[in-house]
């Protein structure tokens, strides 16, 4: 079977029949016990972020991510820094701060504002 083009020339073209797919949905008859997958994927993610944490803590910043994270200017880091009043550490000639030493700095700041 074909078409003829409307140019009346003997074009023709194989007309393909309608394919119609149709999807089959089958569902077993075992239940899942979804407490204990729930349960093993929460304790999972619960020990990466445990872990990330730890690192996160260690991590040492230098004083432009002191700034942003205090929201401060850059100087006000490197004044806190040279008084002792920010805990860090000189290396050569750069300020380095420990990400825990500064959250425990700003937890006793906010406590002795209380």
């Amino acid at each position: 079977m074909g078409i003829r083009h409307p140019s009346g020339k003997g074009v023709k073209r194989r007309v393909e029949p309608e394919i119609r797919s149709h999807w089959v949905l089958k569902f077993s008859n075992r239940h899942a016990d979804t407490s204990v997958v729930m349960n093993n994927e929460v304790s999972t993610a619960t020990a990466i972020q445990t872990e990330e944490v730890t690192v996160r803590e260690g991590e040492i910043l230098t004083v432009m991510e002191v700034a942003r994270f205090l929201r401060v200017p850059k100087s006000t880091v490197y004044k806190l820094a040279r008084v002792g009043d920010l805990p860090a550490s000189k290396i050569g000639k750069h300020w380095r701060f420990l990400r825990r030493d500064i959250h425990e700095w700003m937890h006793g700041r906010s406590r002795q504002a209380s």
